[in-house]
């Protein structure tokens, strides 16, 4: 299993501010709570890694996976958990990480945080210890968007954008409770929904 490089092809042009939908790399976009029923999208967190012209990628934050990075990457000895990146190339593995300073090749996000860059440099650097589960996440697959498609998704209020500057808290976070702990700090009819079971209907 390899780290891919991602092209989003798109013959048409993107315009990346569109009535006041500000989307930028380092933005999380958290799922409305209206999303009721979609496995992958569902009370998710997603950190936009990059948005440009030709579209979106993002990686799902809180959706762990019950087999750790050993069962992917038998060579690394640590335990490192996997997360659920999204829908599209879910036999890929991608990664996020707050130290560009060991990792050559990564693709700047914003603030310290990064993803991509040499994997066989991340394998050695976490059999040494140097690298810790603080310091970088895994993901099979990704989120993608193409041109305008995650702008009109804002419009049409399926995402809320935050800012976030806690890249710890990114790099860490880890289940249900970070889209509870973000909803819980919009508040307003939000801090209702993030006290609500996953499967209202059920109840």
């Amino acid at each position: 299993m390899m780290m891919q490089n991602l092209r989003i092809d798109s013959k048409k042009y993107c315009t990346l501010y569109i009535m006041n939908v500000d989307l930028s790399n380092g933005k999380l976009l958290a799922a409305d709570p209206s999303i009721i029923g979609d496995f992958s999208f569902a009370r998710a967190v997603i950190l936009l890694a990059d948005h440009n012209d030709e579209g979106s990628v993002g990686f799902i934050l809180n959706k762990p996976m019950e087999h750790d990075l050993s069962t992917f990457v038998p060579e690394i000895t640590e335990t490192f958990d996997v997360f659920e990146g999204g829908p599209v190339d879910q036999d890929q593995l991608y990664y996020i990480h707050n130290r560009s300073d060991l990792i050559p090749n990564a693709k700047v996000i914003s603030n310290n945080l990064a993803w991509g860059g040499d994997f066989n440099v991340i394998k050695s650097k976490i059999n040494s210890g140097e690298l810790s589960p603080t310091d970088i996440k895994f993901f099979l697959g990704y989120s993608g968007w193409s041109c305008d498609q995650l702008k009109e998704e804002v419009k049409l209020k399926t995402w809320v954008i935050l800012d976030e500057d806690n890249t710890k808290e990114i790099t860490t976070s880890n289940d249900a409770s970070y889209w509870k702990s973000k909803m819980t700090s919009l508040g307003g009819n939000y801090l209702l929904w993030a006290n609500s079971p996953s499967h209202p209907n059920l109840n």
